[in-house]
């Protein structure tokens, strides 16, 4: 073999190892953005490392391919360590998140990797006793810009696409370190005071083989472990990728407020007929503006490990469809960046589902009621339609039958009046009523009823105010209810006991009457329209009083015994007015002062005047 071929072989094999080197590096480097910060240090560390011993694998080969020779000293050492320095510190800027300009970290980063090859050249060729240096400027420094530019063009190619530019920006980075090391052997020719002997120059070549050897077996080594671990990761990451194009429901990733990533399923949800129509696109495009102000907290708020939702979503698609969807948002990275991981379900049919399920009840619900107000009133109409018949047929007067027609006219009447109790919201104004005050006016107008029934009720209240907000007549109308029912259960009197405080944020008032209790399976169906107990009821007394106390967010309960009675114990919260309306105490004590003149009726209130004991009598 020639001498021309060894020095074109040198060549060769310095660029092939170099290439090799960058490949290497960059795929070592392309994990960094994919794993965790510790493991991120040996990726980064293993990077600098295999481009060093490349740039000084090349340097050497190539010295061997020119009429120039290096020095084997510790200064050798010193040079790589300088260039696994620069090319760790170039990784590190590119990656690092404290520069948010993409152009200011990839120029620091070229010029951090064009360094350390430039230095490790330079460095190693005036370690040895120079005696004299020849200097070209405008060569050295075409060989430093030329491999200024190549590291940035290498670097850029890999930021666009990590996975498809290894090897095109290898090539780039190696050429780029071959040209400048032959442009620098020009530049900068240095002459030696000292003359390498053949047989020292022997032990060099063989001392430089050994190490080129180690160089490449390590080079090769980690190429290897690099090559199979890229393999599982690509693996895992088809299998992942698989996973998610495959899923019925939308996998997105989001960068800020952004679509960066939608599969299959969401280009399908959304009605999209390419990713381009979502990719790039800003979500409250999307979202309709309800949802706006939440998503946005969520985002700016959320932080590692943790997840928002379930939460109802609804959207807009492509085309201007509204769908409705269940989402969850949880945050990740993407390429090193933060980023936020959302799945979205498709819920659209089961809230087609759930209003049809709704309109049934309400339908069953209204045939019900139908049904109820149909038999309720279908009797007395039956009874009316008789009497008239009797009347226009003159075979009767008619005189006996005016009150009995009146009293089935009067039962229509009430069962439409507590059936438009159940219509409509309606606008009420809504006032500030001490629930004494409420009570004494109920036993005022109930007062004659129980007298017939010869029924005492005695009322214990609590002595401060005990406030509710509400409608007055509504909240007359729960305790009437229930108070008549007490009356008219207590078929041979008794006593009706009141009791009226406040307890915690409620003020709960008990009615207990001494009746013959009712049955489980009747307590079972209170509240349910038109059931009653009664031989002339409604049984939309109960109905209303529940609906009545779910409208003033109260609640309502009722405990029985056969033989001992029923107690009704009602609950409304208490609210105070900001400044204490001293008129109702006024009002209660001058209606106790006037009720102390009538017969049936006995009012005493204690010292505080704050205290009333009705009795009949």
């Amino acid at each position: 073999m020639s001498i021309r071929t060894e020095l074109l072989v040198f060549l060769v094999l310095a660029l092939v190892i170099i290439v090799f080197s960058s490949f290497t590096m960059f795929t070592m480097i392309g994990h960094l953005k994919r794993e965790q910060k510790r493991r991120r240090q040996v990726w980064l560390l293993g990077g600098s490392a295999v481009m060093g011993i490349g740039f000084w694998s090349m340097h050497f080969l190539s010295l061997l391919s020119t009429d120039q020779y290096s020095f084997i000293n510790v200064q050798m050492l010193l040079t790589l360590l300088v260039a696994v320095g620069c090319s760790y510190f170039s990784f590190l800027t590119l990656g690092s998140e404290r520069i948010s300009n993409f152009t200011a970290r990839l120029t620091l980063a070229a010029l951090l990797l064009s360094a350390g090859g430039s230095l490790l050249h330079y460095l190693s060729r005036l370690s040895g006793p120079v005696e004299a240096i020849q200097f070209d400027p405008i060569l050295f420094t075409l060989s430093l810009a030329i491999m200024l530019i190549g590291s940035a063009i290498a670097l850029l190619l890999h930021e666009m696409n990590p996975e498809a530019s290894v090897w095109p920006a290898s090539i780039v980075l190696g050429s780029s370190c071959m040209m400048m090391h032959m442009l620098g052997m020009k530049g900068v020719v240095i002459i030696y005071s000292e003359l390498l002997t053949s047989e020292r120059l022997n032990d060099y070549y063989m001392i430089l083989s050994i190490v080129l050897a180690v160089a490449t077996l390590i080079i090769l080594g980690i190429s290897v472990m690099t090559r199979v671990t890229d393999r599982r990761y690509r693996q895992a990451d088809q299998r992942y990728k698989v996973l998610v194009e495959n899923s019925i429901d939308m996998i997105a990733i989001l960068e800020g407020d952004h679509w960066e990533y939608v599969n299959r399923s969401g280009l399908a949800l959304f009605n999209a007929t390419s990713a381009d129509e979502m990719v790039g696109q800003s979500i409250y495009q999307f979202l309709l503006p309800e949802h706006h102000e939440e998503m946005a907290l969520q985002i700016d708020s959320l932080e590692s490990g943790q997840t928002y939702g379930p939460v109802e979503l609804e959207w807009y698609t492509v085309d201007g469809k509204k769908i409705y969807t269940e989402g969850i948002l949880a945050p990740t990275t993407l390429s090193g960046r933060p980023a936020f991981q959302i799945i979205v379900r498709d819920i659209s049919e089961r809230k087609k589902n759930e209003e049809l399920l709704i309109n049934s009840e309400k339908l069953y619900v209204a045939g019900q009621l139908a049904a109820g107000i149909a038999h309720e009133i279908r009797n007395p109409l039956t009874s009316l339609k008789g009497f008239l018949q009797l009347i226009s047929s003159g075979r009767s007067n008619g005189r006996n039958y005016y009150e009995i027609m009146k009293s089935e006219l009067t039962r229509i009447e009430s069962i439409v009046s507590e059936l438009l109790m159940l219509s409509k919201p309606q606008i009420y104004e809504l006032t500030y009523h001490d629930a004494r005050r409420v009570l004494d006016d109920i036993v005022i107008l109930l007062e004659a009823q129980a007298s017939l029934h010869n029924t005492e009720i005695v009322i214990d209240a609590a002595e401060e105010p005990l406030w509710v907000f509400g409608v007055e007549n509504q909240i007359k109308q729960v305790f009437i209810n229930v108070l008549k029912n007490a009356i008219e259960a207590m078929v041979d009197g008794g006593t009706i006991t009141v009791n009226s405080l406040r307890e915690g944020e409620y003020v709960v008032t008990r009615i207990t009457d001494e009746g013959p209790g009712i049955p489980k399976e009747q307590m079972a169906k209170m509240g349910q329209p038109f059931y009653t107990t009664k031989d002339k009821g409604t049984g939309l007394g109960l109905m209303v009083t529940y609906k009545i106390i779910d409208n003033h967010q109260g609640r309502i309960h009722a405990s029985s015994e056969i033989g001992q009675g029923t107690t009704f114990t009602i609950s409304f919260p208490y609210s105070a007015p900001s400044k204490p309306d001293r008129s109702e105490e006024k009002k209660l004590a001058g209606r106790a002062q006037a009720a102390t003149g009538v017969v049936l009726r006995s009012v005493t209130w204690d010292t505080a005047g704050m205290n009333a004991r009705m009795r009949n009598s």
